[in-house]
């Protein structure tokens, strides 16, 4: 993940732009006019859609992005260049066509529930003239792009002809091409690095049933073959993602709730653009695309990921070493902030955890059931040695917090200076603090932070000054 967020590639995005448009509102009544709804618009909201949404999903996670593709000569079209210029989208590359409608999506809420969609757009196919335009334009800075998305929702920008124009550029500059394709033929994308169907689109374009391993492997070699792809891959939705280069690999999926599937494609692709560009072979590729789509399925319409977001996945997932799990306040207080906006409930204690022993480890597997997020606050070395005498700690802070962070119940660990964590715990404001048994009717700090206290008993007999007393022999 250092690697990655250590690398900001240029990637140019190739497709059908649209702006989705949202009516929101209440519906109280029905209309004296005819029998429909009528509903009383209280807030608007545009956001960028088709290839934009893969755009976001770039710039989500730090990529530097170009975009090529046709408009028409609209209000529509104006506005959809403002939202790309709005998030610092290289535009140079947009062609506008005069006969084309951009394409805008209209939808009207009321009530948390889609009553009506209508659309403006065109569906034809780009003219010829277009198709130059935008292969002019991008071959004279291409080299200058680390990978190219073909993102094709079939609303016409992605002709056979603009497909294998720019397919022959890129191979000429070594430049690889990912294609997330729409459609039951795949020829147009002859001679891409590799395409992002799922199932449903490989099983569509191939023929072939997918329902076994051998069909699976079957369609994989097929799609390599008549495709002339690098790499062949297919998504599995809730099975994750298979590849073929020398052989058949599966990496599968690692969501732990899904909210909404809407606009995971997206993820994938860029996710999977972004690793290759920075150097990623596939087999860390697909794993790291399953993390995303992992992350956006929990999120409710068509969403992005950072790359914070998915190290904290992974973190949550104990896929990741515990060095990922030890955190600063800065860092602590991002990942707080970001998980109560996702509606987590974070757990607080802390202790000095010098000797790990099972009455540790059932403490924080209890706190830990007290929410979705358990943060323990680690005292240092100099803290433990004023609480405990000049003879402790037996283990160095380092060592402390890496055993911490390998549990299971522990999602990161803080380490902190002071004899209490009351600034911490302050910074924090958990939804529930977590304290010993031992301190039932005693004042426990910060407790004015947080929303709920919990007393939680220690296992009889097990502590760190029993376990030092029986090494010593007394």
């Amino acid at each position: 993940m250092k690697v990655l967020k250590n690398f900001i590639p240029n990637i140019l995005v190739i497709g059908d732009l649209m702006i989705d448009h949202y009516l929101w509102g209440s519906c109280e009544r029905i209309s004296p006019e005819a029998p429909v709804q009528v509903v009383d618009i209280s807030k608007e909201t545009t956001v960028l859609g088709g290839a934009g949404n893969v755009i976001n999903n770039l710039k989500a996670l730090g990529a530097k992005v170009s975009v090529s593709s046709v408009i028409g000569d609209d209000s529509n079209g104006l506005e959809l260049a403002q939202m790309l210029n709005e998030i610092n989208v290289d535009s140079k590359n947009l062609i506008i066509q005069n006969d084309r409608k951009t394409s805008k999506k209209s939808r009207i809420i009321a009530v948390s529930q889609q009553i009506l969609r209508y659309d403006r757009e065109s569906k034809n196919e780009i003219t010829k003239d277009s198709v130059e335009k935008i292969l002019n334009s991008i071959s004279k800075n291409i080299s200058s792009y680390d990978a190219i998305i073909l993102s094709d929702y079939g609303k016409g920008v992605l002709t056979t002809e603009l497909c294998q124009g720019v397919i022959s550029l890129a191979k000429r500059d070594k430049i690889k091409v990912l294609v997330d394709p729409k459609g039951s033929n795949f020829s147009k994308y002859k001679g891409a690095y590799l395409l992002t169907p799922n199932k449903r689109e490989a099983i569509l374009a191939t023929n072939i049933n997918i329902n076994d391993e051998d069909s699976l492997k079957e369609a994989l070699l097929k799609l390599k073959k008549e495709i002339e792809l690098d790499i062949s891959l297919i998504t599995l939705s809730e099975d994750g993602i298979a590849t073929y280069d020398t052989k058949v690999k599966k990496f599968p999926t690692v969501a732990k709730e899904v909210f909404d599937v809407t606009g995971a494609g997206d993820t994938v692709i860029a996710s999977i653009a972004f690793s290759l560009s920075a150097g990623k072979n596939i087999e860390e590729t697909a794993s790291f695309a399953n993390l995303a789509a992992g992350v956006v399925v929990g999120k409710i319409g068509s969403a992005t990921v950072t790359l914070d977001e998915i190290e904290e996945y992974e973190a949550s997932l104990h896929k990741s070493t515990s060095d990922a799990h030890i955190k600063s306040f800065k860092d602590i207080q991002e990942i707080v902030n970001r998980s109560k906006k996702n509606g987590k409930k974070i757990v607080f204690t802390n202790g000095c955890f010098d000797i790990l022993h099972v009455g540790h480890v059932k403490y924080l597997q209890e706190a830990k059931s007290f929410g979705d997020i358990l943060i323990v606050g680690l005292n240092s070395d100099e803290s433990v040695s004023r609480l405990k005498g000049p003879t402790r700690p037996i283990n160095m802070v380092q060592d402390r917090a890496y055993l911490l962070a390998a549990l299971e119940a522990v999602d990161f660990v803080v380490p902190f200076e002071q004899d209490t964590p009351y600034e911490l715990i302050k910074m924090i404001a958990p939804d529930t603090l977590v304290k010993g048994g031992d301190y039932k009717g005693k004042d426990v700090v910060g407790t004015k932070f947080a929303s709920e206290l919990k007393l939680v008993d220690f296992v009889n007999g097990k502590s760190t000054t029993k376990t030092i007393q029986k090494i010593q022999g007394q």
